[in-house]
This record gives C-alpha cells, structure tokens and sequence, in this order.
C-alpha cells in the first residue's frame, strides 16, 4: 500500500497545505485563507475540511495516510499546546484538536521557524550537515536549531527564539513584539525600517529614500546597493547586529552552518556577505569556519520540515521499515 504525508504551514493570512510520498517528494500543493474568525476558532477546522478533500480528490483512505506534519507561527510545547496572538490562539491543545478533527490520524505539530530550519537540512541548503542554525529575517526574526540532526524544542517549546535575544540593554524605546533592545527590534523588515526612518527624521545627507512614500526594506537594500549614505549607515548597523548576535549564538551551539530566510533574504548575496563580514569579527578561531548560505526552499520549506518530523516521530515509535531507510538515509 502506497503512504503519504500531509505537510501544513499555518500562517497568519494564509495556510500552506501539501502532499508528499514517504521520500519526501511534493505531489501537490495549495493555499488556503487562514480563517481567523470567531477568535480563531475555525482556523484548524478549515485546515482539515481542505486536507480531506484533497484525500477525496487523490482517493487517499486513512489507512494511507503516515501522518500530518503541522507548522505554527508561536510557541509549540511537548504536548502540542500552542500560544499565537495572530490567531487569538492561548494555551489551544492544537496538536490534540487536529488529531481529532481528523479522526485520529496522527499529527506532529511544531513551530514554524523549526519546520523551516528541519526542511533545509532534509531537502534545502544545509542538507548533508547535522548542526545546523537557521534565522528567519521577515516582520520579524525567527530561528531554529537543530543538534545532531535533531531540533532543539526545549522544555516549555521556546528554544530557538533568537529575536528576542537583547543585544542592546540601554535601549529605551519598548517593541511590540519582545522586550526593549530584543534582536528583532533592529535586525527585522521592521527593525530595518524603523531605523532608517528614524535616520530619514534627522539631519542627514541627501538620499534616495527622501523621496519614497512607502519605504520597505526591498528600498532600502535597493538604495544600499547604488551606496546611498543613509541606506548605507542603515544596513551596516543592521548587518553588525546581526553578525553580533550570530557570533554569540555560535559560543553556545556551534553549528556547521547558518541557513539565512525569511523576506529579506530575497536581498541575496550582499545580504549573506553582510552579514557574515560582521560575523568574522565577532567569532572565536574555530567558529569563524562555519558557513552560511541562504535558504533555498522558499515558502515551502515549512511544510518540508514538518512532514520530516512526523517520519522522524515514527521511526522512534514503531517498526516502520520505509521510513525508517528513508530517514537514516539523510543521517
């Protein structure tokens, strides 16, 4: 009987939803809008009435069906309790509600920025590495470590949260999202235009972005590539930030590699070698041989990451001989 896996990334506008065989191949993929009415409420039920009728379409029985790999954009505890104030969720059993909504076939939740960072070791950019860090740069900044091929979840499910490390104690201004002078108040989309408006508000040399009505961080890094001062002095903070921070993280797991994400990555290359000349300042000896590329999944690679830990759960539960070559292939 041939298997398969669901892979689920639930965000805040939209819920990505794929299909996947036992190697690990994408057979199809879609969206869906995430239903965040009656507080959040339907979000699980619609993912599941879209889920069964894919299996309608595809005749895929339950009996098929390995399990469903699940994504969440907030904290994810070893029971699968989840807390996200984008979708009115506190404290939701989201593990155990799935699992019910869909009749008992087994779900894996975990949160987003780990799916990520375990998809690009099993099919992105740090395939073949076994210590691997990745950092998620959009609105906000998201991580996931991963050690010795396992992610690092932690007791309470927050581990990896690197945004809200404070990288600088004397700040006074508080951020909606962690606490004053957290890494993602400056190293973020948001921190990054924050800050150059903050510049743009001062005395300052004539600059590209006087004239943009609506600055984003893709003006901003456009505008650092043709040397723009203002863009300059910004991005140079924001890349010392980070190659700060990342220095730091590497005292404390020291990864083979860095795997760089989120919506500013599309920055490409002058993001990556930014951020990593700032990195070699800061690191010991041995640490400054760890590598850094830019992640290559895409949006997908949640979803990735989260069918990999349903065939990584089974393998530690059951005899299951596919899955289990199939993992210890990528070990």
């Amino acid at each position: 009987m041939k298997k398969y896996i669901l892979g689920v990334d639930i965000g805040g506008t939209a819920c990505k939803l794929g299909l996947f065989d036992v190697s690990g191949n994408m057979l199809d993929k879609w969206e869906i809008q995430t239903d965040k009415s009656d507080c959040g409420k339907n979000v699980l039920k619609s993912v599941a009435k879209s889920l069964r009728m894919k299996m309608g379409e595809k005749t895929i029985s339950d009996e098929e069906l390995l399990g469903i790999g699940m994504g969440l954009p907030g904290t994810v505890d070893k029971e699968g309790f989840f807390d996200c104030p984008n979708l009115n969720w506190k404290h939701v059993a989201a593990q155990k509600e799935m699992q019910e909504i869909m009749g008992g076939i087994q779900v894996r939740a975990l949160n987003d920025a780990n799916a990520a960072a375990l998809g690009e070791m099993w099919k992105g950019s740090a395939r073949g590495y076994q210590d691997v860090v990745m950092v998620t740069i959009g609105t906000g900044v998201g991580g996931g470590i991963i050690l010795g091929g396992n992610i690092l979840e932690g007791s309470h499910g927050t581990a990896g949260e690197i945004g809200c490390m404070v990288v600088n104690p004397q700040e006074t201004e508080y951020f909606y999202a962690g606490p004053k002078g957290c890494l993602e108040q400056y190293a973020s989309a948001t921190g990054l235009v924050n800050m150059t408006r903050k510049v743009l508000s001062q005395k300052h040399d004539a600059s590209i972005l006087d004239s943009v009505q609506l600055i984003t961080a893709k003006e901003i890094f456009e505008a650092y590539g043709l040397k723009d001062k203002v863009a300059t002095e910004v991005v140079d903070t924001f890349f010392k930030i980070l190659g700060q921070a990342m220095a730091k993280i590497s005292y404390i797991v020291d990864p083979e590699i860095y795997v760089i994400g989120g919506g500013v990555s599309k920055a490409g290359q002058s993001l990556l070698d930014g951020i990593h000349k700032a990195y070699l300042k800061e690191a010991s000896e041995l640490c400054r041989k760890t590598e850094f590329v830019l992640a290559s999944l895409g949006n997908d690679a949640g979803m990735y990451g989260a069918v990999y830990a349903v065939c990584h759960e089974r393998t530690e539960r059951e005899d299951v001989t596919p899955i289990i070559s199939f993992v210890e292939k990528f070990k």
